[in-house]
């Protein structure tokens, strides 16, 4: 193997800056425009499915329960199918509204460690992000409640 002369020889700060600038430019813009219209579009489609669960006779507020399981079993379903993420590429952060990226993480978590075993793969790793999830959800909901109720 041959040596790599003197002046060829970067640092790896030197490498971050020359990819930097080597690296287009993102179309922010347009993935702006896409992740807003495809998180339309899933929240549409959540306000078509808790249209249906009214005129199968549930009152709105009733309805609401199972449009979020409908949506969360899709999202799980086209994970296992392995379509989410092909869409998600298309979509960017779009596929990301709460409900829709969170079942994702989770069904992503359980398959990617079933072959563990159901406690120690699935069971233990599909919390591994819902533990965090919870936790800051919680503390986040206790400060606002706190603030709320202080004034």
């Amino acid at each position: 193997m041959a040596a790599v002369p003197e002046e060829l020889k970067i640092t790896a700060e030197e490498y971050r800056q020359m990819a930097k600038k080597a690296r287009p430019a993102p179309p922010l813009l347009r993935n702006a425009l896409i992740a807003f219209v495809s998180g339309g579009f899933i929240c549409l489609l959540g306000q078509v499915i808790q249209n249906i669960y009214i005129a199968f006779g549930f009152n709105p507020e009733e309805a609401s329960n199972p449009t979020v399981v409908t949506v969360i079993f899709l999202a799980s379903l086209l994970t296992g199918l392995g379509l989410f993420d092909r869409l998600a590429g298309i979509t960017g952060a779009g596929t990301a509204v709460p409900v829709t990226g969170f079942a994702n993480s989770l069904t992503a978590a359980a398959l990617e460690f079933k072959k563990e075993g159901l406690v120690l793969g699935m069971g233990s790793k599909i919390f591994s992000l819902a533990g965090s999830v919870l936790l800051f959800g919680v503390v986040t909901a206790f400060v606002v409640g706190l603030i709320s109720a202080l004034l």
